[in-house]
């Protein structure tokens, strides 16, 4: 068994005891390519917290999209007195998002220009160019 393995099932073993409810987290790593690793973590019944690699239960386009939410809306504009501040300030910040920010990985378009081309380009009867950078 490995290193990395014997320490995941080290680290899963010590949490059995606890009363909470038991989520597995991973990056997809080395550990989930252990079915030792694996088994211990149905074994204990624990439920992994992600789906398959490239989904969004992968956390990585979550936590891209939340670090920058933190960056451009709460560090800038916050703190709010209410809850209701808050989430106005929220979807405000989720409009803008989509209608006025500019994504480099969408060729400094905004996500709705990349919805209404591809639209558009249905109706059309032409290859979809939504994804493609220059337009």
């Amino acid at each position: 068994m490995s290193t990395a393995s014997w320490l995941g099932i080290s680290t899963a073993n010590w949490c059995i005891y606890s009363d909470a409810p038991r989520i597995h987290h991973a990056d997809h790593g080395s550990n989930y390519m252990s079915m030792v690793y694996t088994d211990r973590v149905v074994e204990l019944g624990a439920t992994p917290s992600t789906g398959t690699v490239g989904d969004s239960y992968d956390n990585a386009l979550a936590e891209a999209v939340n670090n920058l939410y933190k960056t451009e809306l709460i560090r800038q504009r916050g703190p709010w007195r209410t809850v209701e501040q808050a989430e106005l300030a929220t979807l405000e910040w989720v409009w803008w998002w989509n209608h006025q920010r500019l994504h480099g990985e969408l060729g400094m378009r905004t996500p709705i220009e990349i919805e209404d081309a591809y639209y558009a380009d249905l109706e059309s009867g032409l290859p979809a160019t939504a994804g493609q950078g220059n337009r």
